[in-house]
């Protein structure tokens, strides 16, 4: 394959498992329970990391410095986040899921604000408001179409995102040197054994009421979500800019809404889908470089005399 196609590729892979996973976590709650489907899937997918970090020659366990950071992440960045992501699909699309997600780099920007002391651009403070409008219009249209059941999914969803927003900046700060792969590999195991004795101690799930469907959603989930789409990832950015690896966040939910309308035939009202050229709009203005709009605020120098 030609090298310069590299960046592309994995540009369309991510937006693609990003987009789909959504879609197969609705599948996968149909019949299976949201604890124990979570479980599940880093079940699937702790073996295939292990074996790639073992390959990469990654580590799998944390330096021993931040061996504490181990168990925290694997509760509270896959454990629950998770488990709220697919518990709240329960109550709303899987197109309306994806959006509320998508404005996890508007979550990282504010709580890198709060707990790192990072300092706000006006365009970002600028592009920050335009998304949290957009967002908060887009919600209550939906509320008022859904009702109460909206309102439980949307909390769900809501918390999994300002708890991975949190997790996010406080590994960032105190584990950003731990590789990829040693990040994910064992906490997805801790997480599927912690998920899986809550499981049937809450939920009791009943093996035999699994659709084939669900468990393939599952194992996809399990394969490409948590697999393919870290290792993508995280090969985009080391072949792109951090800017164009974020530009995944505006399309993905394009391609989830795409896929729960055509497959379903659920969608999110036409108002609200107006609305997400604004919300895109405000987190790609976030992302933006300051100079990018330096540039652009520069006085052209054509007319200008000599």
């Amino acid at each position: 394959m030609n090298k310069s196609h590299l960046p592309l590729l994995l540009f369309c892979s991510v937006c693609l498992i990003w987009g789909t996973t959504w879609f197969a976590m609705e599948i996968a709650v149909a019949t299976i329970p949201p604890i124990f489907a979570t479980a599940l899937r880093f079940l699937i997918a702790a073996p295939i990391l292990i074996i790639l970090a073992k390959v990469l020659k990654q580590p799998l366990l944390f330096p021993k410095q931040q061996m504490k950071w181990m168990p925290i992440v694997a509760v509270f960045y896959f454990a629950i986040p998770f488990t709220l992501m697919i518990f709240g699909e329960q109550y709303i699309s899987s197109g309306l899921a994806s959006i509320i997600f998508a404005n996890m780099p508007i979550a990282v920007m504010i709580t890198s604000s709060l707990f790192l002391g990072l300092r706000l651009a006006k365009f970002q403070i600028a592009g920050l408001l335009l998304a949290v409008i957009s967002l908060s219009l887009i919600l209550v249209n939906e509320m008022n179409l859904g009702g109460d059941d909206y309102l439980l999914g949307f909390s769900a969803l809501g918390g999994a995102v300002i708890m991975h927003a949190i997790m996010y900046v406080m590994v960032q700060k105190y584990c950003g040197d731990i590789p990829v792969l040693t990040y994910n590999a064992l906490p997805s195991l801790l997480a599927a054994l912690c998920l899986f004795a809550s499981s049937f101690l809450l939920e009791q799930p009943d093996l035999s009421a699994f659709s084939v469907d669900s468990t393939i959603a599952v194992a996809y989930l399990g394969v490409f979500a948590s697999v393919g789409g870290i290792v993508a990832y995280f090969k985009l950015g080391q072949v792109c800019t951090p800017f164009t690896a974020s530009i995944c966040f505006l399309l993905f939910p394009v391609v989830a809404l795409v896929l729960s309308t055509s497959v379903t035939g659920s969608s999110i009202s036409t108002q609200s889908i107006a609305l997400m050229l604004p919300l895109l709009t405000g987190i790609l203005i976030t992302k933006t470089d300051k100079s990018f709009w330096n540039f652009l605020l520069k006085k052209p120098r054509l007319f200008q005399n000599n």
